[in-house]
């Protein structure tokens, strides 16, 4: 039987191993650069992470729904979450690494904070881009400022429940955004 779009995700059901060739063939690149993105420092784990992410495919492939999702964006979204499992696993050997690549520069321990920072607050910004800036602001100063409530409602004039509304619709945004 011949593997194409139309039948590929039927015969994954069926632990049809051609239909593992035909994603890999397919979308083996796009694993490829999610995880080559989130796992730059880390290039000795990424072939084992790109195996990690074609076996939850295998194993889980009852979990996708096609009314919800195209298949591009989910296995992306297995690629993205695997890799940011793998950079958790190993952080020591990150910092290791981010280390190593630095020592040049005679960097103190509160540099190296600094820079892990910079790329975290990075990526947090590209997430919530999405975001009005008057809602983003809101997000910002309530969870990363860890402000009160309160505190921003009366700083911004705005009331409470208006405040916990945009949360509300903030965050549903980002959970759309992400495919979750």
């Amino acid at each position: 039987m011949t593997i194409d779009n139309d039948n590929f995700i039927d015969q994954l059901y069926m632990k049809n191993e051609d239909a593992l060739m035909y994603v890999i063939d397919e979308y083996g690149g796009l694993i490829k650069a999610v995880i080559r993105k989130n796992m730059s420092c880390l290039n000795g784990k990424q072939e084992e992470c790109f195996n990690d992410v074609l076996l939850s495919v295998w194993e889980h492939i009852a979990s996708f729904q096609p009314d919800k999702n195209s298949f591009k964006n989910w296995i992306a979204a297995i690629a993205k979450y695997k890799s940011i499992d793998y950079m958790r696993k190993h952080k020591y050997e990150t910092d290791k690494i981010v280390y190593d690549e630095m020592e040049n520069y005679e960097l103190q321990s509160e540099d190296r904070l600094a820079i892990l920072d910079n790329e975290i607050s990075a990526r947090t910004e590209e997430l919530l881009s999405i975001l009005k800036p008057q809602d983003r602001e809101i997000l910002i100063r309530i969870y990363a400022n860890e402000e009160p409530v309160e505190q921003v409602s009366q700083e911004l004039n705005i009331e409470k429940s208006v405040i916990y509304n945009r949360i509300s619709r903030a965050k549903k945004k980002l959970r759309m955004q992400k495919g979750v």
